[in-house]
């Protein structure tokens, strides 16, 4: 009897337990709609012109650089990148250009990485001091200048030393300058998340602080520091803007002295002309 009165108040339906269901009308979010439709827009914008330009490559010698596609399917602009027997080729000028611009890349994003590590490591260990904040603007200072005026003030410095700018020194110096700033912010960001703990325990083991950083500093922040790299690589390998400023203000420069442009090589040294120079700074890029 019991068991029964159980099983049929169990079975009863209360009103409390009737789940009351209600028809929501759906709100479209219109601004996760408009920033979509503003993306893809953006996405159009940046990549259409690179996509057409790729598309028309592959067109005949007789081929421009408007549609519709006017020739046959052909490779010939295509070979004289690489091909140095075929008419009008450039490959000799590619394949020394991205020679230098790899050789370059790689030396500043060491240089970059190294010296992006080591302040970083300074700022947070050494410096105490309400000058803190002035250090780091300076150092974020080249990461607040436009390119150009990067570019213009090396160039600038190193023409008051009397230094003929060059690919190794003038060029090198302005595109570490550039890629520090981004090398510190990625440290500090490693350097956020890392346990000190650990080194005091390697410490109190018995190792040493040269061990210390070698066996377990390194190995957990080698991704900060390969990221730097890649930092400072990436941007000397696309930063021809700095590279090229020299020349752009050796020219400006004649033609307000009203001078001729084949005179350029006084701005250059003796034995540099502006065609040399040139040809130059354009393989270095």
């Amino acid at each position: 009897m019991i068991q029964t009165l159980v099983a049929a108040a169990e079975t009863a339906e209360r009103p409390q337990d009737v789940v009351v269901r209600r028809k929501v009308k759906r709100r479209r979010d219109w601004g996760k709609i408009g920033l979509g439709g503003y993306f893809v827009v953006f996405l159009f914008f940046l990549y259409i012109p690179m996509i057409l330009m790729a598309i028309l490559s592959f067109q005949g010698p007789t081929g421009q650089l408007t549609f519709p596609f006017r020739a046959p399917f052909s490779l010939d602009w295509w070979k004289t990148l690489f091909d140095a027997n075929t008419f009008n080729t450039i490959a000799d000028d590619v394949s020394a250009s991205g020679r230098q611009s790899l050789w370059l890349s790689l030396v500043a994003g060491g240089i970059v990485a190294i010296f992006g590590f080591s302040l970083s490591m300074a700022f947070l260990r050494r410096w105490r001091f309400k000058s803190d904040v002035v250090a780091f603007y300076v150092i974020m200072l080249a990461l607040m200048t436009p390119a150009f005026l990067v570019g213009l003030g090396n160039q600038l410095l190193w023409k008051f030393i009397g230094q003929t700018p060059n690919l190794w020194e003038t060029a090198l110096g302005a595109n570490v300058i550039w890629g520090i700033p981004f090398a510190f912010l990625v440290m500090l960001a490693v350097w956020n998340r890392y346990d000190r703990h650990i080194e005091e325990a390697a410490r109190d083991l018995g190792a040493g602080a040269v061990t210390t950083f070698r066996e377990v500093t390194l190995p957990l922040v080698w991704t900060g520091l390969f990221g730097s790299f890649l930092f400072g690589f990436t941007l000397t390998w696309n930063d021809f803007d700095r590279t090229i400023v020299v020349l752009v203000a050796v020219t400006l420069r004649l033609r307000f002295r009203s001078a001729p442009v084949q005179q350029a090589a006084e701005e250059f040294g003796d034995t540099v002309g502006l065609g040399e120079a040139g040809g130059l700074a354009a393989r270095a890029k």
